[in-house]
This record gives structure tokens, sequence and C-alpha cells, in this order.
């Protein structure tokens, strides 16, 4: 299941989670919506291993400016709190699964 972020609550779910994937996007954007399925399915697949968030930078413009996203949309990956990993643009399921693997192992 995806957790939904915000600028409030983003620093502590992401640091509660061993490892997060965190999708930025925007209703407004095409490749934000054709991912969606995907990250929907990643959540499905790391259920219980890695916390999948997404953030709407329309409605949170605080965290997307303080991580230097420009544009959308970004996936940046977390291990411990840390950002680990980024991968901006729409990307087959594939890539984003290696990314998570790498820091699960």
């Amino acid at each position: 299941m995806e957790v939904e972020l915000t600028d409030a609550n983003f620093d502590e779910k992401v640091a509660s989670a061993k490892v997060a994937l965190v999708d930025l996007w925007a209703e407004w954007c095409g490749p934000c919506r054709k991912m969606a399925p995907v990250v929907a399915q990643l959540a499905q697949n790391f259920d219980g291993k890695v916390m999948v968030g997404k953030l709407n930078i329309t409605e949170n413009e605080e965290t997307p400016a303080k991580l230097g996203v420009m544009s959308i949309p970004t996936f940046l990956i977390f291990k411990e709190g840390k950002l680990v990993d980024r991968q901006v643009g729409a990307v087959p399921i594939q890539v984003l699964e290696e990314k998570i693997n790498a820091q699960l192992a």
C-alpha cells in the first residue's frame, strides 16, 4: 500500500522506514499518471520490506524544493532516512526494482 506523504509528515515517514521509495508527482503530469500503476505494483511487490510513498508536488512545495527536484516524475530512494538514489522520468518497473533491490541487499 502506498503512503500519502506531505511536507508535514515527510521526514518522519521516510526516517522510520529501513528503505523508502518516494514518487514525486502531480495530477497534471502525463508521465506521472503513466507511472501510477507501476508505483502501485512496486508497493505490492515490496510490501513489508519497503515504504512506498507518494508526494503531490502541487500540494506540497517545500519538500521537493529542499530535495532539489526539478522535474517529475522523480523517484527518490532513501535508506535509513538518507537519500541514496534518484531516478527522473518514466521508466520500466525493472529499473526501479533494481534500484530498490540494491538497497535491500
